[in-house]
């Protein structure tokens, strides 16, 4: 079924006429007929774009023009990017009708490699929750069971790429964002390393307290597939001044049996589930079978994630936040974000304090970095559990359970997330590699192992169980 091909084969059967990049993006404008009146993941489309430009790159073919490498595939964005011509909202009303004049750096990037968009996927308000919802277009809902949530901030990125109806679709990841509904819908995703990919043209500025937590990547169903793009959207775009100039290593040059792996179930804040943990020791089998030299080991310090990460979050009792808003002209807000004017409850902290906060996140890191002198990679879970219905995921009980993946976002270490396995009741559950800075092509090989390893994984049934 070609809706459930990969971003690669769907390229390569275009560029042998197979199938034409107008058939390629029909099909995929017809799955989404199907599936989103129920996951409600797509929230603007642009068909009668996507169709125009499908003819125009069946014509460059014809014509025997240069082709990039993703040429007449189509694709799906998440709506916090800038988009030239299409809706762009952030998930804020502030923006429900805002339409901009260019594309972010990674999704022009993207176009300009042949990739077609066919619409904009949903996302929490200004991408800052766990579980996709807002006020502009409501709750997405997770392929597997529509009573259970996707995640977030990348939920509709996930859902949709699940439910077969994009290869492929562009993510941000702040404290999880990409690994989260990634894990939660048993697709692939990376979070590379902070300063690997330009993040210029997103609705939330360059410039924050949160900066060093957030990097762009992309979703697909494959890790062959986050291999294509990677280099495509990576490198320095002269907008973004964190971006360096680092080559990207091949993940075909990586040999499993020179790699050494440590792997933990528990990050001393949240116990993970049965489940979640019978997968996390499968992976860790794999590997060693593999040639791998594998050890149970839990990098120093990790317990400390949740405080340090709420606190740089929060470090200015939401004014980033509140100048975001501003900006765009939001004043009815989702209620996560009501936090931010609660400033007898979350009050800005003093310069010292936050000085201290710096020197504090930079000895966590340096205990990491220590640790990964030792090892190539950490096999760790994404999350306690697999999916959750949204209620639940949201509860303050289980508020610690995304520390997991809150850990690597203060390194700005390169995290994959590959479906690894599944629950009693078929839900996904995905396993977090982790890779020394800049080694995306280790996390990349890793992963690649695993998901060949595990086979193929049955698609969502989308029905409600």
């Amino acid at each position: 079924m070609m809706t459930f091909a990969s971003a690669s084969e769907i390229a390569k059967r275009i560029r042998e006429r197979d199938i034409s990049a107008v058939e390629a993006v029909e099909m995929h404008l017809a799955r989404i007929d199907a599936v989103n009146p129920m996951l409600n993941a797509v929230v603007t489309r642009c068909d009668e774009m996507a169709l125009a430009r499908a003819r125009e790159a069946d014509a460059e073919l014809a014509k025997g023009k240069p082709l990039g490498a993703l040429h007449g595939v189509p694709i799906t964005v998440k709506d916090v990017f800038d988009t030239a011509g299409v809706r762009s909202t952030g998930g804020t009303k502030g923006r429900k009708h805002h339409v901009p004049k260019t594309h972010a750096t990674a999704v022009e990037r993207l176009l300009s490699a042949g990739a077609i968009l066919i619409g904009k996927t949903n996302t929490p308000e200004l991408s800052l929750f766990y579980d996709t919802d807002n006020l502009v277009f409501g709750k997405t809902f997770n392929p597997y069971h529509l009573s259970c949530s996707p995640g977030g901030s990348s939920g509709g990125s996930a859902a949709i790429v699940a439910a077969g109806a994009s290869p492929l679709d562009l993510g941000s990841d702040i404290g999880g964002s990409i690994r989260l509904p990634a894990h939660f819908c048993g697709v692939s995703g990376i979070k590379p390393t902070t300063g690997r990919v330009p993040k210029s043209g997103q609705v939330v500025p360059a410039g924050l307290p949160i900066d060093q937590l957030s990097q762009v990547g992309p979703i697909a169903r494959f890790v062959d597939d986050l291999a294509l793009v990677l280099p495509i959207i990576s490198g320095v775009d002269w907008k973004d001044c964190s971006v360096v100039p680092v080559p990207l290593g091949d993940l075909h040059a990586v040999h499993m049996n020179e790699l050494s792996v440590a792997w933990y179930l528990d990050n001393g804040i949240f116990p993970v589930s049965p489940a979640v943990a019978a997968v996390v020791r499968d992976c860790a089998r794999i590997v060693a079978d593999q040639g791998a030299k594998v050890e149970e080991a839990c990098p120093p310090g990790i317990a400390r994630t949740m405080d340090l990460f709420t606190r740089i979050f929060n470090t200015d009792g939401g004014a980033w936040v509140r100048r975001i808003l501003k900006r765009t002209g939001t004043q009815e807000i989702y209620p996560f974000l009501n936090w931010t004017d609660r400033q007898e409850e979350v009050s800005e902290e003093p310069a010292s304090a936050f000085t201290s906060l710096l020197q504090e996140w930079e000895q966590f890191r340096v205990g990491l970095l220590g640790f990964m002198q030792r090892f190539d990679v950490i096999l760790a879970p994404v999350h306690s559990h697999a999916a959750l219905p949204h209620a639940e995921l949201i509860s303050p009980e289980l508020s610690p359970a995304f520390s997991y993946s809150q850990t690597y976002n203060l390194t700005g270490w390169p995290s994959v997330v590959v479906r690894a396995g599944a629950s009693d009741t078929g839900l996904p559950i995905g396993v977090q590699v982790v890779a020394r800075p800049w080694r995306e092509d280790v996390a990349l090989a890793v992963a690649k192992h695993i998901e060949q390893a595990q086979g193929w994984q049955a698609p969502p049934a989308i029905t409600m169980l």
